[in-house]
């Protein structure tokens, strides 16, 4: 049997013989001894010999790459007000700063898997980057609103190609026994980049001005783009996917990701579908979604191949992936604004008191990186499903009051439970899956990480304004004059107001009442905001029985 043969073999038996142990070698006859029929697992598609340095550098740099793509969706979050007043934008437009990247960004990375089998990985993350970086240079030099928009937009499409390009090569590149600490240096950058993301960008603003939020990348995009190209090699282009392109694919997965991106993203400051455009955009996703899976299930080469899906475990993993999305945006979102809008708190003070889950997170990824050798990972993850669904619950016991040791706990559980849950599902959803199908699988995967955030947050963000209209009425119907306990009050306040103000005494007391029912209401709707994140992860602890225990799999380097 030649090798030929032997590979074409495997390619036709991949789940059969990626689990399979090669043979004990047969006793010495003098004579070779025949192929054994189940032997094939001997040479696997894609099997590479272990990295060498150069590799490892290149792989390193790429992650660099991946931090900067993954930053840039955070770092403009707490200086919108500085860029809206820079660019004479209105309260409605400077929002789109922000959602122009994430539409931008959720459409690229699925058809990242396409464009890295059509171009190669090394070519696709080197335009990706150069990409990237220019169009950061651009935004920073934009003097409206419009310009800035447009660039940021090609922003996030150029720069969304390197997260998954990352994922898949960890994959292909390194072998069984360092998955583990490749996942942990994944992880860390995954999920602390959208952390300090908002810190970062505070301080930057204040320390230089806006521009800086995207002059950052200038020169380590450059480096990136640079070393990448010097130092990955890792396939070969197939420029015969060209034959056949699935245009209609294209067009339609771009409007039901960019439209479906726009409705959650706009929907909760829009009041949802009395809005007419946000209407119109949920209707056009619905049919563009319709069309995109009807075509993708029946094109002989689909722009996104969602076959993946019938392995169970990356479909959990990807289940997961969403929740973990929740639970990462979600928590970066809701504390830093309770903070400001509650606490007073400027970015600075913020990010101080926000730096607990990092340290906590990066202290915590060489334990999780030494558990996922030895414990069952669906146990892991259990353990960090369990941990940051503590956590956030925890949070949500918050008061007006509450400061940084009231809230250090929390943030610590979080910030150890990260890996936990990272290093597991990572291992669930890519980690079985032949390198044929790992490209691709990779863009899905974390398409559901993004989506799981944007759709998070678009609940959270109606919760926010649902739950605080039924606190301010509950809490309303105690600012009664004829209630002894308020006038008691109002009376106190009114004494302590009569030597300080020239106003009616009386009225600036009706006054400091209402603005303490207003705090009130405003703490007890984000401890509602946290409850229903924290109830995610608990919900998701539902599924854990039904994931497959992992088992080595065909793909990645060598033994």
């Amino acid at each position: 049997m030649t090798a030929t043969a032997v590979r074409s073999d495997t390619e036709r038996s991949d789940t059969d013989s990626s689990d399979t142990a090669p043979p004990d070698p047969p006793p010495s006859s003098g004579a070779p001894a025949p192929l054994p029929p189940r032997a094939t697992v001997l040479v696997l598609p894609g099997r590479r010999p272990a990295p060498g340095r150069r590799e490892v550098l290149g792989f390193l740099v790429m992650v660099f790459g991946m931090f900067m793509a993954i930053l840039d969706i955070q770092i403009v979050s707490s200086s919108l007000s500085e860029i809206q007043a820079g660019l004479s934008a209105s309260a409605d437009e400077i929002s789109w700063v922000q959602t122009s990247y994430l539409i931008a960004e959720v459409i690229m990375i699925p058809l990242s898997g396409f464009l890295s089998r059509l171009l190669s990985t090394r070519v696709l993350f080197v335009i990706s980057a150069a990409g990237f970086t220019v169009m950061s240079f651009l935004c920073a030099m934009s003097d409206s609103i419009g310009t800035m928009v447009l660039f940021r937009t090609l922003q996030g499409f150029l720069g969304g190609a390197m997260i998954p390009t990352v994922f898949a090569t960890s994959f292909i590149l390194f072998p069984i026994e360092r998955r583990a600490q490749v996942s942990v240096m994944i992880g860390l950058v995954a999920t602390m980049a959208p952390t300090i993301g908002p810190t970062l960008g505070g301080w930057l603003t204040q320390a230089l001005s806006w521009h800086w939020l995207f002059l950052i990348n200038i020169v380590p995009g450059i480096a990136v783009t640079t070393l990448v190209f010097l130092l990955i090699d890792l396939d070969r282009p197939d420029r015969s996917l060209l034959k056949g392109f699935d245009v209609v694919g294209l067009v339609t997965m771009a409007l039901f990701l960019g439209s479906l991106e726009f409705v959650v993203e706009e929907g909760p400051r829009k009041d949802w579908f009395s809005d007419d455009a946000i209407l119109g955009f949920a209707v056009i996703s619905a049919v563009a979604a319709a069309l995109f899976f009807a075509r993708v299930l029946t094109a002989r080469n689909p722009i996104v191949e969602l076959r993946a899906f019938l392995d169970r475990n990356f479909a959990l993993g990807s289940l997961y992936s969403f929740v973990l999305g929740i639970g990462l945006y979600g928590s970066v979102y809701l504390l830093p604004l309770f903070l400001a809008r509650v606490r007073g708190y400027n970015s600075l003070q913020i990010g101080t008191l926000m730096v607990v889950t990092g340290v906590c997170q990066m202290l915590s990824a060489p334990i999780a990186g030494a558990l996922s050798k030895h414990v069952d990972l669906r146990v892991m993850l259990a353990c960090g499903l369990g941990l940051f669904g503590t956590g956030v619950y925890l949070n949500s016991f918050l008061t007006a009051d509450s400061a940084f040791w009231e809230l250090f706990l929390p943030q610590a559980l979080r910030g150890m439970s990260l890996m936990l849950c990272f290093i597991p599902i990572n291992t669930l959803a890519l980690g079985t899956l032949p390198p044929e199908k790992l490209k691709n699988a990779s863009g899905l995967y974390n398409l559901m990480r993004n989506l799981g955030g944007a759709i998070g947050l678009a609940a959270i963000n109606t919760v926010l304004q649902d739950r605080y209209a039924l606190h301010m009425n509950r809490l309303g119907d105690w600012i009664n004059p004829a209630r002894p306990e308020l006038q008691g009050l109002v009376d106190g306040l009114t004494a302590r107001f009569g030597d300080l103000v020239t106003v009616d005494p009386e009225l600036a007391a009706y006054r400091m009442v209402a603005n303490l029912v207003q705090r009130e209401a405003l703490v007890m709707t984000f401890g509602d905001a946290l409850l229903c994140v924290a109830g995610a992860f608990f919900l998701a602890l539902l599924f854990v029985p039904l994931v497959r225990k992992p088992r080595a799999a065909g793909a990645g380097g060598g033994h």
